[in-house]
């Protein structure tokens, strides 16, 4: 797969849950965190043509040809069986699309959006296509109006944000847990990259929203609440969203934690709001 390709699961021509406005969110495939919380947890692997879902497809929407399995639209229903099956957490339905061929399906709802977002899996674990595609919406005199965002989990170099630097907007980043060793746990690595990426996206004005996710009986922000405090001033004017966990679509051990509340996410919200720092809250509990 060449560098103006990537591995896309899907494509949300109208989203207003993928940053400011009406948006276009392309969600790539392949993640390098395996998040216990994932409500997509299907976009973390990538297919490896094992074929474990082809036999259970009850709409004969998946067949093997030369070694590898290919999904027939046209018969496909939508109804996940195969995303259940899959021993790599990953889909068949995932499709490779070149840059030119995701400018098309952008142009098509270009007047209709305020711009594009990049989520995943982690969009920056393609990082190559993420630069091409940037860069040819940036060059266009029709398109360069869209802002350019990224949904990541922050686990991206320095060196790779400086790449990024000249064409994209801004990012949204995720912090699971303050504690590196709760972090560890939640989500199979460290947060000190995590934490480098923030601090670099804030000082170079690209960081536009930080997350953090309430986990009822599993959350850490509280107990180090004077670090993570400290650690949100230095960012700047940044808004901070708190999401709140919900067990849907989730795989694991965590599809049987509880779903956040109002009354769990409060606190939080109050000890952040208490110190001025810009608060949203979730938009709703499941």
């Amino acid at each position: 797969m060449n560098n103006r390709c990537a591995l896309v699961s899907k494509v949300i021509p109208f989203s207003c849950v993928d940053g400011p406005g009406s948006r276009l969110a392309l969600f790539l495939q392949g993640c390098n965190l395996r998040c216990k919380t994932c409500h997509n947890p299907w976009t973390i692997g990538r297919c490896n043509d094992c074929a474990a879902c082809v036999p259970h497809c009850p709409h004969d929407a998946l067949n093997i040809q030369a070694g590898r399995v290919w999904w027939d639209e046209a018969h496909c229903q939508q109804c996940d069986t195969c995303l259940q099956m899959c021993p790599q957490q990953a889909t068949p339905m995932a499709q490779r699309l070149s840059v030119e061929e995701v400018v098309v399906q952008i142009r098509k709802v270009s007047p209709f959006i305020s711009g594009i977002t990049v989520s995943g899996g982690e969009a920056t674990t393609q990082l190559s296509f993420l630069l091409a595609l940037f860069a040819t919406l940036k060059a266009d005199p029709l398109l360069q109006h869209l802002s350019c965002l990224v949904d990541s989990n922050g686990l991206l170099s320095e060196t790779g944000w400086q790449k990024l630097l000249p064409v994209f907007d801004g990012a949204m980043l995720d912090l699971k847990a303050w504690d590196n060793e709760h972090h560890r746990y939640l989500t199979g690595r460290d947060n000190a990259p995590i934490k480098h990426s923030i601090c670099w996206l804030a000082g170079h004005n690209r960081l536009s929203e930080l997350r953090l996710l309430v986990i009822p009986d599993r959350c850490d922000y509280l107990t180090h609440r004077r670090e993570l405090i400290a650690f949100i001033r230095r960012l700047g004017d940044v808004p901070v969203r708190i999401n709140a966990f919900h067990a849907h679509g989730v795989y694991g051990e965590a599809r049987h934690w509880r779903s956040a509340t109002a009354e769990d996410v409060e606190p939080l919200a109050e000890v952040l709001e208490r110190e001025r720092i810009r608060v949203i809250r979730p938009a709703l509990y499941l």
